[in-house]
């Protein structure tokens, strides 16, 4: 696999890095800039942008991301995904200011505009 086959937009479940059990849904959207490294952008939930940029080796794929808290505040973190398949992604993150006795988690399963046939 090669970090060009990461390219697209996947539908996100996750959970926050705190002991809450708060679900959340979103969208990531994957892009290779020109130095083959990824350019992520999340939306959560409808509301909250986060950006970053990481790598990809080994089906492994690794983004330092940010976003801007409530009290404007940049806040940061790395998201951690194993890559089972391009269009299946499994993962974990922690930010800076999170729960250290706790991690998040995020899948992400790709969007397609295929349509399904059904027989």
């Amino acid at each position: 696999m090669t970090v060009e086959d990461l390219e697209g937009t996947f539908t996100i479940l996750g959970s926050n890095q705190d002991n809450s059990e708060q679900e959340y849904k979103g969208t990531l959207q994957l892009d290779v800039d020109v130095n083959k490294r990824i350019q992520a952008k999340w939306l959560i939930n409808n509301t909250q942008e986060q950006f970053g940029s990481g790598f990809f080796k080994d089906n492994i794929l690794v983004i330092n991301f940010y976003y801007v808290g409530a009290e404007q505040y940049k806040l940061k973190g790395v998201v951690v995904y194993r890559v089972l398949s391009p269009d299946l992604l499994d993962g974990f993150w922690s930010e800076k200011y999170g729960d250290p006795l706790f991690l998040g988690t995020e899948r992400g399963f790709r969007v397609t505009s295929k349509p399904t046939v059904i027989n």
